[in-house]
């Protein structure tokens, strides 16, 4: 994949004390939810459904706002969204009129810097490996395609922070596994600091340099697991990922006490 110019420096991510109530009679959603994430550091947050890792993610893009505690990202409050720290949903939520260019300017268009689209839609373009297609209708793409315009349209504005909450669930296994191993390339290429939301334990072991393992009622971090592989291993045919899966899903099935055969 080709080199995209002016190379963004991940961010320093610090969640401290997050909780989060949306009705007092529920309880907590989460609670007391402490960890960081390095520059250029990839941290995968592994749950169940219903354990609020999805809710995590929102409040880390500033989407949502906690009851206590609070996001820090290079020292700063998050308050809001930014361009600096960008969110990248499960559905690609393209509109379909548009080319593929004009999508994946939208991110720049938000951030008010469509003057900087002309040459940079072009890079993203070829870093998602979709440069021949900037004037194909995205009505016209394979959901895999689409997906890339999506990354694209994130990429767009340069961030920090990536967040991806399952952008892959609803794919084929080829294809996922194909965005898996290009998303962790294209962010260690460009020192992105990623955190990703899933409930593959597979997923996880192929992209994350840490694992983060929720449990629910209420959620919270119950397990902080490095993967310790390199690159060439990621792929799921050897045995140092063999034994990295197992003994990730180990500890997830321990955590949500379930089966690990019931598990990903």
């Amino acid at each position: 994949m080709p080199h995209v110019a002016g190379r963004p420096s991940g961010a320093h991510v610090a969640v401290r004390g997050l909780s989060h109530v949306y009705r007092r009679s529920d309880g907590p959603v989460l609670s007391d939810i402490g960890f960081t994430a390095e520059p250029g550091e990839i941290v995968a947050l592994l749950g169940r459904s219903g354990c609020g890792k999805s809710t995590l993610l929102h409040m880390v893009s500033g989407l949502s706002m906690p009851t206590a505690g609070e996001v820090v990202i290079n020292g700063n409050a998050v308050r809001g969204p930014s361009p600096r720290w960008v969110m990248m949903f499960q559905a690609p939520s393209l509109y379909p009129w548009m080319t593929v260019a004009q999508n994946a300017a939208l991110g720049l268009r938000f951030a008010r810097r469509m003057h900087e689209a002309r040459a940079r839609i072009p890079e993203v373009l070829d870093l998602v490996d979709l440069g021949g297609f900037a004037d194909r209708n995205a009505q016209e793409l394979s959901g895999g395609q689409q997906q890339r315009v999506a990354l694209a349209r994130s990429l767009a504005p340069k961030p920090e922070v990536l967040l991806l909450d399952e952008p892959f669930s609803a794919l084929d296994a080829f294809t996922r596994r194909n965005l898996q191993q290009d998303v962790r390339k294209i962010a260690r290429g460009l020192g992105l600091t990623l955190l990703i939301v899933t409930h593959d334990v597979g997923e996880a072991v192929r992209m994350a340099d840490r694992v983060l393992v929720l449990d629910a009622h209420p959620g919270r971090v119950a397990s902080d697991t490095r993967i310790t592989l390199t690159d060439a291993d990621r792929n799921g045919g050897n045995d140092a990922f063999q034994r990295e899966h197992t003994r990730l899903m180990q500890t997830y099935s321990d955590i949500a006490q379930v089966p690990g055969g019931n598990l990903t």
